[in-house]
């Protein structure tokens, strides 16, 4: 492996270019052009494809120098924005996002606002003002992470999603139809009654920690390379695994 397995962009000058579209993918070296050209661009860092190549070959492993430059970026970051991560009274949150040498929309997995905890959350609703939005917020992320990262999703198409059917439960509990008709209490209910859902089916808790959430984050984006929409998708447009 190369040494350099993150690149950064942000600022004034990103780490790559539009060239460099296989080992950044299509939106690492698009977002990395977008900088140079002096475009705003919220800072951010890539992981190169070949570290995706790694884990497949290595078991799903990385290597060993991954962890460490992905902090590294972050901290970078954190000075950049001026926001800390994890930080409970200006928390900065961030998204794990997919990107291949190939185009392949909507078929690897995404996970947005990390960083939101039962600390976190309360800096949001400082920062923002607005406590129904930084709980919609907070309920939305551990959906998405427990549905993504965590796999509480429906396995079959005869079974429900149990997010949504907590959901449906609490709008009747309060006699209203829609999601925008539950208020910053109900919301900050469905949090809890989201984390004691996942305990329970699968025997362990929702991460607290940000940096836990992370790593958690991207194996769910690296696995995804491998589930079965993006197989098919491969299959129907060519697309070779590597």
């Amino acid at each position: 492996m190369p040494k350099k397995l993150v690149y950064y962009f942000g600022g004034k000058k990103a780490d790559g270019d539009a060239a460099m579209k296989p080992l950044l993918g299509g939106k690492g070296a698009n977002l990395a052009e977008m900088v140079n050209l002096k475009l705003p661009v919220p800072p951010g860092f890539t992981i190169t494809t070949e570290v995706c190549t790694h884990y497949y070959k290595n078991n799903r492993k990385y290597p060993k120098e991954l962890r460490d430059q992905v902090k590294a970026a972050l901290s970078r970051m954190e000075r950049e924005i001026g926001k800390k991560f994890g930080d409970k009274n200006d928390p900065l949150l961030v998204s794990v996002r997919s990107g291949a040498r190939a185009s392949m929309p909507g078929m690897m997995d995404t996970i947005l606002n990390l960083g939101l905890n039962d600390e976190t959350v309360h800096g949001l609703i400082e920062m923002t003002g607005n406590e129904r939005f930084a709980y919609d917020s907070y309920r939305r992320f551990v959906q998405m992470y427990g549905d993504v990262v965590m796999e509480m999703r429906p396995h079959s198409k005869n079974e429900r999603d149990p997010f949504e059917l907590i959901i449906e439960n609490k709008k009747r509990d309060r006699g209203v139809k829609m999601d925008t008709d539950l208020t910053a209490e109900d919301l900050k209910e469905l949090v809890q009654e989201f984390k004691l859902e996942i305990k329970i089916r699968l025997g362990r808790e929702f991460p607290e920690d940000p940096m836990e959430q992370i790593n958690g984050a991207v194996d769910a984006v690296f696995n995804s390379w491998m589930n079965e929409r993006a197989i098919v998708y491969r299959k129907l447009n060519n697309i070779p695994e590597s």
